[in-house]
């Protein structure tokens, strides 16, 4: 019983841990997995046993180990079902011929230089009971490996899918992830019977059961998949078959002489691509591996990695060595692969970081082979270092290569398109239509943030303007992920949400009034990891004059500018305005107080530019003063304010109120009017406090809805377009 509740404290620790660090490594943009693997290592001899030995011993006996071990393999036998789940056929359609050739050319590449680095390393590292062959085939493999799974993710956290580098990326990597794991087969035929001749009879008994599983096993799971249409559902008893299916396929392969995984992830792959149905057994499989079985995994590989092994300045030099030849032999064989079949050297730059890319699929092959003796506790440390490195560096790298403004353009739709052709027509700025970003979480409850944005951007209809530059609004929906490793997060799946968010947005966009305003609405739909830092990076991208985003109450404050907004609001290098929506449609009268800050300028100016859209709207700006002191217009509003028509003028008010509470005052004038526009300011107890939280003193009592304005360039041509046709068509009236 002892035993049993130390096995259950050592669970306890590996979760809490592996969650907390991964969640780190995710805010400096990498995988969460490498911070889970990072955390596993953490616990081990080489930092825990390291600093603390004592309770190292105390929280992880030997006794313990062989449990971790079995929660280790039931943990990888289903996510290798998981990987083979999510192997696609559709990711073997982009330019399948070129994909085969980089593929097979990014193995042979990294195998050929990791059998010569074996003659180098055999003497040194391994022990004469390991044959030559075995080793070298184990080293060769262990540096041909790209972690589908992981790369997989980059690319849908990059939006890559759409793109031509992703689905040659994803192609590449499918074919690589099939060959690489048949060349690991024969490293574990050989290693268990010692040499390649032995080794023939359980290569061609895994053959027959491939065939075997391809078609026999492949025709009843087809049944299967019609059981689960007819029935609508993925009941528990048709789980509990797939289930059995899973465990008596790895134990197939085992009894074959390969190992366990290959049955799990050969019967996943042979799963019928029904999507429905891959869906519901991943999203109910996935979690409780993920969560509860993977990170034992990385625990029980973090306590039999030893960085202290390295501890001569000579096996350090092997261990760069070892890294090099990994990093070299996938990037060149990617890179000149996919250069000789007409791949532009960028893309296939990007491809070889991308084909580093290691991960946990790397682990497990190492795992595998320390188990079977091919590999010594030293080089396997050595090879975890390296599989920790190409993955780390891939994101980074990737970025680098191929930054987001491009990717950008290898999607763009050909509305976006024209709009680039108008910006760099005749290269004159002023031809440069007004961008509003829109940040949209949820498309059903936020039509009232949508219908500003266009207020600000169109004329109203019957105005009588007629806009020659009209302005543009982007609503921006971003689909968060929040792990690696879920179905949700594959391309495919990811494909399919961002299809049904945009069909929503659709939607919302066939609800605005008026209708001509519609067609200058064009929604951008993605995935994210980070939603704000995401926002403030497109915004710069799409050279964007404002965001607007609709308030909502974070999850752990009750601070109405907290969480994402907040995040915005301090991130974002463009002008930003949080509309706090109170359920009025109507635009009629507009409000700003005016504290004479670069803000509260802001707020005026996006005042202007409805009151010039919206003939019939009026604004009040109210100036509460102490003392009998009146704050003063800055020098560029009054110059905007005297170019403005008498139509526009004739339509504003100027109230001084002397008040000791300026809240107050303004919470009271709100009662009157339809909109209130405020910038960030003490006076207005809206301002940024440490740690960069902003309070919202006026958001809660305002009684309007209410519109916080944040600005952070004076050079933003707010009112130049719409002032510019006002003067138009003045003088069009005037002759």
């Amino acid at each position: 019983m002892h035993t049993v509740i130390l096995v259950l404290l050592e669970v306890l620790i590996v979760i809490g841990l592996s969650r907390l660090v991964g969640l780190a490594f995710k805010s400096i943009k990498q995988p969460l997995v490498i911070g889970e693997i990072v955390a596993g290592i953490m616990l081990g001899p080489s930092l825990l046993g390291l600093v603390a030995p004592h309770l190292a011993v105390t929280l992880f006996p030997p006794e313990t180990i062989p449990f971790l071990n079995v929660l280790s393999q039931v943990g990888l036998i289903f996510f290798m079902f998981l990987i083979g789940l999510e192997l696609n056929p559709k990711y073997l359609s982009g330019q399948l011929e070129v994909a085969v050739l980089t593929s097979h050319v990014s193995i042979l590449v990294p195998f050929s230089l990791g059998t010569l680095l074996a003659v180098l390393l055999y003497p040194l590292v391994s022990n004469a009971n390991v044959s030559f062959t075995a080793f070298a085939l184990f080293l060769g493999a262990a540096m041909s490996i790209t972690a589908f799974p992981v790369l997989a993710r980059i690319i849908t956290e990059n939006n890559l899918q759409g793109t031509r580098l992703g689905t040659l990326a994803l192609t590449c990597a499918a074919v690589d992830d099939v060959t690489a794991w048949c060349l690991l087969a024969v490293a574990i035929a050989v290693a268990r019977t010692g040499n390649m001749a032995g080794a023939f009879p359980t290569i061609i008994a895994s053959v027959i059961y491939i065939g075997f599983m391809l078609t026999v096993g492949r025709w009843f799971l087809k049944r299967l998949a019609a059981h689960y249409r007819r029935a609508g559902r993925l009941s528990q008893l048709l789980l509990a078959g797939i289930y059995m299916a899973v465990v008596a396929s790895a134990l197939i392969t085992e009894l074959i002489g390969i190992h366990l995984i290959f049955g799990a992830f050969l019967l996943g792959a042979a799963m019928p691509k029904d999507a429905d149905l891959v869906r519901e057994v991943a999203v109910k499989t996935e979690d409780f591996v993920l969560i509860f079985l993977l990170p034992v995994f990385f625990a029980y590989s973090g306590l039999r990695t030893e960085i202290g092994l390295l501890n001569r300045p000579e096996l350090w030099i092997l261990c760069v060595l070892v890294l090099a030849v990994a990093i070299a032999g996938k990037y060149i064989g990617t890179y000149i692969a996919a250069r000789v079949s007409g791949i532009n050297k960028r893309e296939a730059s990007a491809l070889g970081w991308l084909m580093n890319t290691r991960g946990l699929t790397e682990l497990i092959v190492l795992n595998i082979g320390l188990e079977l003796g091919v590999i010594s506790p030293l080089l396997f440390t050595m090879l975890v270092i390296m599989a920790l490195v190409t993955t780390f560096m891939t994101s980074p790298l990737l970025e680098w290569t191929y930054p987001k403004r491009l990717i950008r353009l290898d999607v763009m739709e050909p509305d976006s398109q024209a709009e680039t052709d108008i910006d760099t027509a005749g290269g004159e700025s002023s031809t440069r239509p007004y961008r509003i970003l829109v940040p949209v979480a949820n498309p059903s409850t936020q039509k009232g943030l949508l219908q500003l944005a266009v207020a600000l951007a169109q004329p109203a209809a019957g105005t009588a303007l007629n806009s020659q530059n009209p302005a543009v609004v982007h609503p921006l929906s971003l689909i968060e992920f929040q792990e690696d490793y879920a179905f949700e997060n594959t391309p495919v799946e990811a494909d399919r949400l961002i299809a049904q968010r945009r069909q929503q947005l659709e939607e919302l966009i066939n609800t605005l009034e008026p209708p001509e305003t519609r067609s200058h609405v064009h929604p951008l739909v993605g995935i994210s990891s980070n939603v704000a830092r995401e926002t403030a990076q497109i915004a710069a991208l799409e050279q964007a004059d404002l965001i607007l985003v609709g308030w909502h109450r974070p999850a752990f404050s009750s601070n109405r500018l907290g969480g994402r907004v907040g995040q915005i609001l301090i991130t974002a290098r463009v002008d930003v305005a949080v509309f706090i929506d109170r359920g009025g449609e109507r635009l009629e009268s507009l409000l700003v107080p005016y504290s004479a800050n670069t803000h509260d300028d802001l707020a005026l100016i996006l005042a202007l530019r409805l009151l010039i859209n919206r003939e019939t709207s009026r604004l009040q700006i109210l100036q509460v003063v102490a003392n009998h002191l009146k704050d003063e217009l800055s020098y560029e509003l009054r110059t905007m304010m005297e170019q403005l028509p008498t139509s526009v003028r004739d339509r504003i008010d100027i109230t001084i109120v002397e008040a000791q509470d300026p809240i107050q005052a303004v919470v009271e004038a709100s009662k009157a009017v339809d909109l209130t526009i405020a910038g960030t300011s003490r006076t207005w107890g809206i301002e940024r406090q440490t740690l960069g939280r902003y309070t919202d003193q006026l958001a809660i009592q305002c009684r309007s809805s209410l519109l916080i304005t944040r600005r952070y360039s004076q050079l933003t041509p707010h009112l130049t377009s719409v002032l510019s046709e006002v003067g138009n068509q003045e003088s069009t009236v005037g002759n």
